[in-house]
């Protein structure tokens, strides 16, 4: 307590006894797989494995590359932004390990007539390297300009040269770089030996030396699940605390054999880990592709009798949808792609138009041109009982989602915004509450937590997130001497009881009609 010591007016700060609670983000979602290349820009990650955050299609473009031959994730985190994603994180996969081999290029002359009289190669293999050409100032015979030479390595310049000429001589290019530590030049002789050329200059510009094709490597189910000390694949998203759905798109590409056919052990050996990771961290949700080229049989069958999950923390969908293909190679401008990533972008739409309580179905699936295989009603009758959430295409209302079931089998879970629900509401209230730890533990403490919960459930029941026609319907908050005692204290505890009604979605409208008649 401040000193009163000299007559006057103060002024204090008293803080509020209560805390004010704000609903975390709901809708950030992980990608885990392969891309067409990688962020080099830090140090202790030069393969570019450990999560990256990513805020547009632009800026995943300029980190990862854009839409690629042989990767699922970029069109997947296309599809997440195109459907209403904002907020992801890039988890890379390798697939492929440099090819070791130098670094190349040709440089071209400024007259276009002489092609490229100079390649330049790089002294380490798969070195990333660009060789700038500034041209300089003109002699008085045409053949005695010269230009300037740059080396630039991982974005910093480390050897610059000027007065060079492509003609022999001392300022030949060959012989000025002859002693750099990081390229090597070889020019054409024809060229070097002709100082009749009326343009001996090469073309200005900065022009990075392409390295080798990578050579593929092997994927298996460790390199998915990853490390979470190394902070690779799955496991490395441990530190990403906000993320809340997790997607492996790219295990149809490991996983597919040199015959076309599914190694079916790998994809629930992958899909198991993501589970299992998803209800580790207890804050997000895995969203499961189920395996293409699959009947509605063959996916009961496999659901039911193979990969046997049940997880609240798990969502599938089935059938894969097709895809515009602008990069395809064989002119087929449709593409079927993994549907995680677009349905996820689906969640985040849900969650920003009407909130994390809004079952996410019955919403159109952008960018779907068509599904892998049309499903009647009584074919989706078969797979929405045991949790496989359907794609249908509904004429002129469009390719929606048409279903909002977990894996779980426990009925408490059943839909999905039930669980994303308390997901956020317990994660809310983890990070809200952090001042209460090592507060004197009376009623004081008691009464404000009591406060911050209430207030904090009661907006989530005006916005419609809970049951009820009042809040004593909706919840109960408990923390009192009763569920506090003096042995409980003596701990160091402080015991809070919450009761929440959600809000569950009406997946059946059922309408009963009779015909009336009037007695009268």
């Amino acid at each position: 307590m401040p000193s009163y010591l000299t007559p006057g007016v103060y002024v204090e700060e008293v803080p509020s006894s209560s805390a004010s609670l704000s609903a975390g983000a709901t809708a950030i979602a992980a990608f885990v797989g392969y891309t067409e290349s990688f962020p080099t820009d830090d140090e202790n990650d030069p393969q570019g494995l450990r999560p990256r955050l990513v805020t547009s299609w632009t800026q995943f473009e300029g980190l990862y590359g854009g839409l690629t031959p042989g990767a699922m994730l970029p069109h997947s985190v296309f599809g997440w932004f195109l459907n209403g994603g904002s907020v992801c994180y890039i988890v890379r996969v390798a697939n492929s390990e440099p090819a070791g081999q130098p670094s190349t290029r040709a440089l071209a002359a400024a007259d276009r007539a002489l092609g490229s009289p100079v390649t330049v190669e790089s002294v380490e293999p798969d070195a990333d390297v660009q060789v700038v050409i500034t041209a300089e100032e003109a002699g008085e015979d045409d053949a005695a300009a010269t230009f300037g030479i740059t080396l630039v390595e991982n974005g910093e310049e480390v050897e610059s040269y000027t007065g060079v000429t492509v003609v022999a001589g001392d300022n030949n290019i060959e012989t000025v770089l002859a002693g750099s530590e990081k390229v090597k030049v070889t020019t054409l002789e024809a060229l070097a030996a002709d100082v009749d050329q009326t343009i001996t200059m090469l073309k200005p510009g900065s022009f990075p030396l392409e390295k080798a094709a990578p050579t593929p490597v092997e994927v298996k189910p460790r390199a998915f699940a990853g490390s979470e000390t190394d902070r690779t694949g799955i496991n490395g998203l441990v530190i990403a605390d906000d993320v809340t759905m997790v997607m492996v798109p790219d295990l149809v590409t490991a996983a597919t054999k040199e015959d076309g056919s599914v190694d079916l052990g790998m994809w629930k050996a992958v899909q198991t880990a993501l589970i299992n990771h998803c209800e580790g961290a207890g804050n997000r949700m895995a969203v499961l592709d189920s395996p293409p080229g699959m009947s509605v049989q063959d996916i009961k069958e496999w659901r039911s009798d193979v990969a046997m999950y049940d997880s609240a923390f798990a969502v599938m969908y089935y059938p894969w949808i097709k895809v515009d293909n602008p990069v395809a190679t064989n002119g087929d401008a449709e593409l079927l792609v993994p549907p995680s990533g677009h349905l996820a972008g689906v969640w985040a739409r849900t969650d920003d138009t009407r909130g994390v309580h809004k079952a996410p179905a019955n919403e159109v699936v952008r960018g779907a041109l068509d599904v892998e295989a049309p499903i009647t009603k009584a074919e989706q009758g078969l797979l929405n009982p045991i949790g496989v959430n359907c794609i249908r295409p509904f004429g002129t209302r469009g390719i929606r989602v048409w279903g909002a079931r977990t894996l779980a089998s426990d009925t408490d879970w059943t839909y999905i915004n039930v669980r994303r629900l308390f997901n956020m509401i317990e994660t809310t209230i983890l990070e809200g509450t952090q001042f209460a730890v090592f507060e004197p533990n009376d009623w004081r403490l008691w009464g404000r937590l009591n406060r911050t919960i209430s207030s904090f459930l009661t907006g989530l029941w005006r916005d419609g997130a809970l049951f009820g026609e009042s809040v004593d319907q909706a919840f109960f908050v408990k923390c009192d001497a009763e569920n506090n005692p003096p042995d409980s204290i003596d701990q160091g505890k402080v015991i809070m009881e919450i009761g929440i009604a959600p809000v569950k979605p009406a997946e059946f409208v059922i309408f009963r009609i009779s015909q009336f008649k009037d007695s009268e």
